[in-house]
């Protein structure tokens, strides 16, 4: 088992805040921790704050990185089980924003005693549509996506970022998420969107146990409200907010939303 400091290297993980709490962001495809910069410190007075970078994201060490290990969401939730053991946090609220969401879900299935709350920021377990299930793209839209990514990640970047974010008004955030996905290394970063936008969680949804917040803005180009109402319906003690905003990313674009229902709901 590797010691406490070689996890907190390995992730990059900074803690924060004090309490008896414990809350966990992750955050999302092509972004590091920086992303929860607006939303983390709100809850710093009285909870124990743990920021960290999924593998290949952000800082974290990427010498630990194969694609083989990662091929599936299942060795980044064994990485958030790996941190909660070795910072030795229980009851843990896990904050999670797109792909992270499913990550949260699938640690929380191999290790329900962790975890508290789960809140989910703009989930999706499948994108592509499938029988009656909506996930907002076709199964040619995503190949095809993979393979624009794949023939020139950079030129991609560039023009997906802004409709991640999803506001004309906030093109600062575009910017910052376009520099953010092309800091990705070129071969992590190809190989974790297969992983993120071909991969079908659906199965794990209603077998969650604890209870859970899924915060869905609207319109989301990304993740559809009919997505997030899903989410909700499928995990049996889960709460569904619509934010009246819009974009993928409401922790940069409206953090005060965001802050605002999870404070309502954690009360």
């Amino acid at each position: 088992m590797e010691s406490r400091m070689s996890i907190i290297s390995k992730y990059n993980i900074h803690l924060s805040g004090s309490g008896d709490q414990v809350m966990l962001f992750s955050h999302g495809y092509g972004c590091d921790q920086n992303m929860w910069r607006f939303v983390a410190p709100s809850f710093s007075d009285g909870c124990k704050i743990v920021l960290y970078d999924l593998m290949g994201a952000g800082r974290s060490d990427t010498s630990h990185y194969t694609p083989e290990k990662y091929n599936s969401l299942h060795q980044y939730a064994d990485d958030v089980l790996e941190i909660c053991t070795a910072l030795d946090l229980k009851d843990v609220i896990f904050v999670g924003h797109s792909v992270s969401c499913t990550i949260g879900i699938l640690a929380q299935l191999k290790k329900p005693d962790a975890f508290s709350h789960l809140i989910l920021i703009g989930p999706t377990p499948c994108y592509i549509n499938k029988d009656d299930y909506k996930g907002g793209f076709n199964e040619s839209d995503i190949t095809n996506m993979i393979e624009a990514l794949e023939s020139n990640f950079f030129h991609w970047a560039s023009f997906i970022t802004p409709v991640i974010i999803g506001n004309d008004e906030k093109k600062e955030f575009s910017d910052e998420l376009r520099i953010s996905f092309c800091s990705m290394p070129d071969g992590i970063a190809k190989n974790f969107a297969k992983v993120t936008f071909l991969g079908d969680y659906r199965e794990y949804l209603n077998q969650v146990t604890g209870p859970a917040l899924i915060l869905q803005t609207n319109p989301d180009a990304i993740v559809n409200v009919e997505v997030g109402k899903y989410v909700a319906k499928q995990i049996k003690n889960a709460h569904y907010v619509e934010l009246p905003t819009a974009g993928h990313c409401p922790h940069l674009t409206a953090p005060d939303l965001v802050i605002s229902a999870m404070k309502s709901y954690l009360k």
